[in-house]
């Protein structure tokens, strides 16, 4: 649940608003966006680590290993697949380009949201 919280409350609250703060630029968003992604990644790694390493100890059941398979993979893939393009994107909207929105934007987005549902899934298996 602490997982879910993390994201729920970057991703979906602490994201979309820091763009309305009045002063803030895209370029200082981004920045500010970048190292909080960065370390809200790693203690999502941290945290799933820890999360599977307790179920290779207390061997939960199939459906558990389900969700908890699912959160990491879809972690795995936004660390590893779709976080380097938006590194270099931001890295040339930083550096003065002006760039139209990114598709692998919204494809971090959409996996954010099945992050949520597996981490709610994963969640509600491990207290029945």
């Amino acid at each position: 649940m602490l997982w879910l919280g993390m994201v729920l409350a970057i991703s979906f609250l602490e994201a979309p608003l820091k763009f309305r703060a009045p002063g803030v630029t895209l370029a200082l968003g981004l920045g500010i966006g970048r190292i909080v992604f960065r370390a809200l990644n790693i203690a999502e790694a941290v945290l799933a680590v820890v999360l599977v390493l307790s179920a290779v100890v207390l061997g939960p059941n199939a459906a558990t290993w389900i969700w908890l398979g699912l959160a990491v993979a879809i972690l795995a893939t936004q660390i590893l697949v779709i976080r380097p393009p938006l590194t270099r994107r931001s890295d040339r909207v930083l550096a003065g380009e002006e760039l139209p929105r990114s598709h692998a934007h919204y494809w971090y987005i959409g996996l954010e949201v099945a992050k949520v549902v597996a981490l709610i899934g994963l969640a509600i298996v491990a207290a029945a």
